[in-house]
């Protein structure tokens, strides 16, 4: 049998260029997604195909995951024909975002069969994905953390932050609602401001020059919103999964979250109106909508 020094099961947006950095860092890899030309994509580019995530993981002794949802990870790890049905496998790194409970749950029926579990979600979008300046958030056995480093460094820039199942899922979930709560408020101020007469560009130049300056100013609304392409690259129904998993994660800490839930609500509308497909900066498009302006110098 032929094995590979990693594996990687999810290759789609986000993975896929992960996969890239580590193909093209000399490791070898073997591939699992349903999708099959993307496992051609990646076969072509050096790595080996795989025909089921247990496959895979009969392959390798590592294996990393980008699954789009937490069920789908659930089902990945857990289900017929998994992870868990690996005969090689011993360590899984997660880089999806699936909320503290799932990754709790993952964690611990995988360590009943041996095999330990490294949660580390990351944020920077598919510029950082492709380009490896990613922010990993990463938890779970710190021997284990320390083996995989110099792998899950091609990723990015690492923060190790516990040895507890589900907090680097915390931190990216706090991550996360603040990138959405950067966008929703940053659309009212800024249509505010255009029908007032102001220039969206010039208010952006503004803003990120004072106390106002956020991730939206500074890198969205210039790139994806101003010059109305709204292809920033995430997508609203994975930002509206995301504060919704923050939101009850806050729900169980006892933690009151009322303007967390008002952004909630704006993915919502967003989501509703525009399409779980549709990118997150489709948020301002709302307000738009609802002013009767359109953000554009």
């Amino acid at each position: 049998m032929t094995t590979t020094d990693y594996g990687f099961i999810g290759i789609g947006r986000m993975g896929a260029h992960m996969a890239r950095r580590l193909l093209n860092a000399g490791y070898s890899l073997t591939v699992y997604d349903t999708s099959a030309a993307a496992v051609d994509e990646l076969v072509a580019a050096g790595a080996r195909a795989g025909s089921s995530a247990a496959d895979v993981c009969s392959k390798t002794k590592t294996t990393f995951l980008s699954l789009p949802t937490p069920d789908v990870v659930e089902a990945v790890c857990l289900g017929d024909n998994g992870v868990v049905d690996g005969s090689t496998v011993k360590h899984v790194v997660d880089v999806s975002t699936t909320g503290p409970k799932v990754a709790r749950k993952v964690a611990a029926e995988l360590a009943g069969s041996g095999i330990d579990y490294l949660d580390a979600p990351v944020s920077g979008g598919l510029k950082g994905a492709r380009e490896g300046t990613l922010a990993v958030m990463v938890s779970g056995p710190r021997p284990v953390y320390d083996m995989i480093e110099p792998a899950i460094g091609q990723f990015g820039k690492l923060f190790y932050v516990g040895d507890g199942a589900g907090q680097g899922q915390a931190m990216k979930l706090a991550n996360n609602l603040l990138a959405a709560a950067a966008i929703v408020l940053s659309s009212e101020a800024i249509v505010m401001g255009v029908k007032a007469g102001l220039k969206p560009s010039q208010m952006c130049d503004i803003i990120n020059s004072g106390s106002g300056r956020n991730s939206a100013t500074q890198d969205k609304f210039p790139r994806s919103v101003i010059p109305r392409t709204f292809d920033f690259g995430f997508a609203t129904g994975l930002s509206y999964k995301d504060v919704r998993l923050c939101l009850q994660e806050a729900d169980e800490l006892g933690v009151p979250m009322v303007a967390g839930a008002a952004v909630l609500q704006m993915l919502a509308v967003t989501k509703a109106k525009f399409g779980g497909d549709s990118d997150f900066t489709s948020i301002a498009r709302v307000v738009e909508e609802w002013a009767g302006v359109e953000i554009k110098d």
